[in-house]
């Protein structure tokens, strides 16, 4: 595959922008929702359950926000270091494909195909 042409490069740095601004406004969004349930306000068994139940779902979207904030990081280092869309197992170059599908990715194809069986 050839090398990123700089104008796919910087469609692909917007998208990553774009993409670190939603996470932002996601996380931002969800704080409420991760604060602890009050176990002393007056309510109902079933609604405390379900007030517990939405924490934890929220708490899980959260940490995979911070995880793919993570991602947009790193690959932002990547592009100011020039090795964005390499992949970092294999270091052969990722497709356009998955690259605009999934800007922050760090590996090619094959190499997360691998990596998820091994785990």
């Amino acid at each position: 595959m050839a090398e990123l042409s700089d104008t796919q490069k910087a469609e692909l740095k917007q998208k990553l922008l774009t993409l670190r601004d939603d996470l932002e406004q996601i996380l931002a969004a969800s704080r409420a929702g991760a604060q602890p349930v009050d176990l002393d306000q007056p309510i109902g068994r079933l609604s405390r359950m379900d007030a517990l139940q939405q924490q934890e779902l929220t708490k899980a979207s959260r940490d995979g926000a911070k995880r793919r904030l993570q991602l947009v990081d790193s690959a932002r280092q990547a592009l100011r270091s020039n090795r964005y869309g390499e992949c970092r197992r294999c270091e052969e170059p990722i497709s356009l494909a998955r690259l605009q599908a999934q800007p922050e990715t760090p590996f090619c194809l094959d190499c997360q195909g691998r990596i998820e069986k091994e785990h």
